[in-house]
């Protein structure tokens, strides 16, 4: 079998199915309809109350003709080169049936970001089904994603030696109008200090760690250990935001650290300071960076680099804008993911993922 050169065939448009329309899914699906070299053939939605509705209308933009479908039957028979898979849910057993019946998957599920993740079990049924259906399957998003993988890929090529690698995550909250997700057990914002995030350490660990380890494999350094750490902003008084009210006295903020280590030392650490006030006491003592919502960059070795990456958007337009880090990169994978060969594809197997833009 020859090794596929990823190259674009832009000869004709990509037939696509979005599947999924979410706070993602819904901006996936406009980005496909307005691709200058895609066509959008389906899209699945899992809300009974959305099929039959045109797809334009879910994506925002003015009708396309095309009718939501809640049957995985329907998509497959569109037999697209392409499935964008963002559902919130994530079954394998729909995705074997895709990819067996010739479609080729693009995700967000962070499951697939590092097949050696997986359950045995699922990864040998996904990769069979690869297999059955000559058609491979990539994950990719914002965070993990770009600034686990692709970012830290590009970094560190001209370094010999690297020592650590930290990523640190800002992200003010405090606009977002999302009472389940800030005041619920994933943020866990005005809660009761005290008790640390279990739900919020678990999904930081087993999300993150795998997209690093990526990394670190290709380095020849991978983890042999990881380790977990929480902290809690404590509000000095009432936080009153769209989405809610965090008492004084109540968490207003967390930072949780990722240590992966190599040989009993970090080798790359990923901080994630989330918060909707930065007038906190911090349960561990330490001053926090309350940056503005975006990106820190550290490679520490023979050539440090330090990049900071923040988002110029007016605080109006920073809800509208902020699923285009996640929705973007699928998009733009498509091309490369269908001239794969079978099976899984990660970061490290793509080239440069370049964006055609007209």
């Amino acid at each position: 079998m020859t090794e596929p050169n990823f190259r674009a065939d832009w000869s004709r448009p990509y037939r696509v199915v979005q599947w999924a329309t979410g706070n993602v899914g819904a901006r996936a699906l406009r980005r496909v309809i307005e691709h200058p070299g895609m066509e959008l053939v389906g899209c699945w939605v899992s809300n009974p109350a959305k099929v039959g509705r045109d797809a334009g209308e879910l994506a925002g933009v003015a009708p396309v003709g095309i009718a939501a479908t809640g049957s995985i039957d329907d998509v497959i028979a569109l037999k697209p080169d392409c499935v964008l898979y963002m559902p919130h849910v994530n079954r394998v057993d729909e995705v074997c049936r895709i990819l067996a019946s010739g479609a080729n998957i693009v995700s967000t599920r962070m499951e697939y970001q590092n097949p050696a993740s997986l359950a045995a079990a699922d990864r040998a049924a996904i990769e069979e089904a690869c297999r059955k259906g000559g058609t491979s399957i990539h994950a990719t998003g914002s965070s993990p994603g770009f600034i686990t993988e692709a970012m830290p890929i590009v970094l560190t090529s001209i370094a010999r030696r690297v020592d650590r690698l930290t990523i640190s995550e800002f992200a003010d909250t405090s606009s977002r109008n999302s009472p389940e997700m800030l005041f619920g057990p994933m943020m866990g914002f005005g809660a009761a200090p005290g008790n640390m995030n279990e739900a919020m350490l678990h999904h930081m660990k087993h999300s993150f760690s795998p997209s690093l380890n990526l990394i670190a494999e290709a380095w020849g350094m991978p983890f042999d250990d990881i380790r977990t750490r929480q902290a809690q902003g404590i509000a000095r008084r009432d936080v009153v935001i769209p989405a809610g009210t965090a008492r004084a006295g109540t968490v207003a903020a967390t930072r949780t650290v990722v240590s992966c280590m190599h040989k009993g030392k970090p080798l790359i650490e990923f901080e994630a300071i989330w918060y909707i006030s930065a007038d906190v006491d911090t349960t561990d003592g330490e001053q926090w960076n309350f940056r503005k919502s975006g990106w820190r960059v550290l490679v520490e070795g023979d050539t440090p680099l330090e990049v900071n990456i923040s988002y110029p958007v007016p605080d109006e337009d920073y809800a509208g804008f902020t699923p285009n880090l996640t929705a973007h990169r699928p998009v733009n994978c498509v091309p490369y993911v269908v001239a794969a060969r079978p099976g899984f594809v990660t970061t490290l197997d793509l080239p440069q993922v370049i964006a055609r833009l007209a």
